[in-house]
């Protein structure tokens, strides 16, 4: 049942510029949904964006702040939308005008990259927190003594953190849910054509039987293997070993299954994890190499080449020059 003296809840979204709108949308839409089901205004919404200026989403839409950064004085809670260039954003009036709203007793959040931001702003200190699987490496070597789990939202007190995409209307759901009622969440999810709610700790990725397309219980395993051992990288037999296979029945099945050797489907997760963060980290190349599994930076340069036709370095530049 609805408590008809709540307040309005007055809830602002910083938008960075390129912000991911799937992840913008599935954090606002809930509350527009939980005002129409209720039939009261529980919720109102305001965007803010640095320096008041107009920024564009990552589909190109443009958006422009409904209110000044300095218009904070009834905000509950305040929730930043970034995308793929949220490593780029340094600027110390964001980061101080962050710090300040927590100390104004406003809760704070962030969906998708957004986490890095407030990670940037020390709001991440004590506090467990999620991103999206891309960034999680990253913001851990970025940000080592941060708790960062794999799930899909995590509520810490007055800080919550989103891992992006649709997670958003799961973390609003579960947010509606706490402060009015299962109920309303349960019909806001079927109005998002959501008829299962998902908790927190359901995994972000997709499952590798899907991925792959293959049920094999051993090739599944040395796939989960591959993908959990990126900077400390097993060899061939030590794979196998741990799945119960030798190193030529291991070759087979992935063979048979995937048309790659089991060394060159390793090689290409971690120089897929190596490209992301030439793109979305500001570690050096240094600390990728080293990060995925490369004992010299001369070795990661030679294989990085020859899968992307050019340096680390080269593909750094390509985003900044």
């Amino acid at each position: 049942m609805l408590d008809g003296t709540a307040q309005i809840e007055q809830v602002g979204y910083f938008l960075i510029s390129d912000f991911s709108m799937l992840s913008f949308a599935a954090a606002l839409e809930p509350l527009r949904m939980a005002n129409r089901m209720s039939g009261r205004e529980l919720y109102q919404w305001h965007f803010y964006t640095l320096d008041d200026q107009p920024v564009q989403a990552s589909n190109g839409l443009p958006f422009s702040p409904t209110r000044p950064m300095e218009d904070v004085d009834n905000l509950d809670t305040l929730l930043v939308v970034a995308g793929i260039g949220a490593h780029q954003v340094g600027q110390q009036e964001l980061f101080r005008w962050l710090r300040a709203l927590v100390r104004k007793g406003i809760n704070v959040g962030a969906t998708s990259t957004g986490s890095l931001l407030l990670a940037k702003a020390g709001l991440l200190k004590n506090r467990t927190c999620t991103i999206h699987w891309e960034n999680s490496d990253s913001l851990a070597e970025q940000f080592p003594d941060l708790n960062v789990t794999g799930e899909l939202y995590e509520v810490d007190r007055n800080v919550m953190t989103c891992s992006g995409g649709l997670a958003g209307l799961d973390m609003m759901l579960h947010l509606i849910a706490m402060k009015h009622g299962e109920e309303l969440a349960k019909d806001v999810a079927e109005q998002c054509i959501h008829p299962a709610i998902r908790p927190a700790h359901e995994k972000q990725r997709m499952e590798l039987q899907l991925r792959h397309q293959t049920r094999h219980p051993r090739l599944l395993k040395a796939l989960e293997l591959m993908r959990s051992n990126i900077e400390e990288v097993l060899t061939c037999q030590q794979v196998g070993d741990r799945v119960g296979l030798s190193t030529r029945q291991l070759e087979r099945l992935f063979h048979d299954s995937l048309g790659v050797s089991p060394a060159s489907h390793y090689m290409n997760l971690r120089l897929e994890r190596a490209k992301h963060l030439l793109l979305q980290s500001t570690l050096s190349v240094l600390q990728i190499s080293t990060a995925c599994g490369f004992s010299s930076t001369s070795y990661f340069a030679r294989c990085y080449r020859k899968r992307y036709g050019r340096t680390p370095r080269e593909e750094r530049r390509s985003t900044t020059g």
